[in-house]
C-alpha cells in the first residue's frame, strides 16, 4: 500500500502549496479506493485526498460503516493529520475504532478515528 500511495503522489495537483497528499480507504470487503489532493487558485475549491478517496467509494455504492481504514501519505517527513473538514467527513462514514495510518517519507503513525475526533458532530446532534 505504501509504495502505491507514494507513486500516486505524482498525480496530486498542488501547484500553489507544493504539499502533495495521497489517500486510500480500505472497505470492510477488502476493496480499496484512492484519492489525491486537488488544489485550486480559489483555495476554497480545493479538495483533500481523504475526501476524494471517500467520495470515490460512495460513488461506487459504499455506505456509512462500510469503511475499515484510511491511509494517508504526504510528500514530506512531517506527520500531518487530516484537516477538520476531512475529520467531519471521516466521522460521517467511519466507525470510531477504525484505523487511520499516516505515512511520511520516513515514519508511520497509526491512530483511531476517535483519537482524531474525540467529540464528533453526528446525526444524533441534529435531533
Amino acid at each position: 500500500m505504501k509504495d502505491k500511495l507514494f507513486e500516486l503522489l505524482n498525480n496530486a495537483y498542488a501547484p500553489y502549496s507544493g504539499y502533495k497528499v495521497a489517500s486510500a480507504v480500505v472497505m470492510n470487503d477488502g476493496n480499496i479506493f484512492l484519492g489525491i489532493n486537488v488544489e485550486n487558485a480559489s483555495y476554497g475549491a480545493t479538495i483533500c485526498a481523504e475526501r476524494v478517496a471517500i467520495d470515490n467509494a460512495i460513488v461506487n455504492g459504499y455506505k456509512k460503516n462500510d469503511f475499515k481504514a484510511l491511509y494517508l501519505v504526504n510528500n514530506s517527513n512531517k506527520v500531518s493529520y487530516p484537516c477538520f473538514i476531512c475529520r467531519q467527513v471521516i466521522s460521517e462514514f467511519f466507525p470510531l475504532d477504525a484505523e487511520v495510518i499516516i505515512i511520511t517519507t520516513d515514519k508511520e503513525e497509526k491512530v483511531k478515528v476517535s483519537d482524531l475526533i474525540p467529540f464528533p458532530f453526528t446525526e444524533d446532534d441534529l435531533s
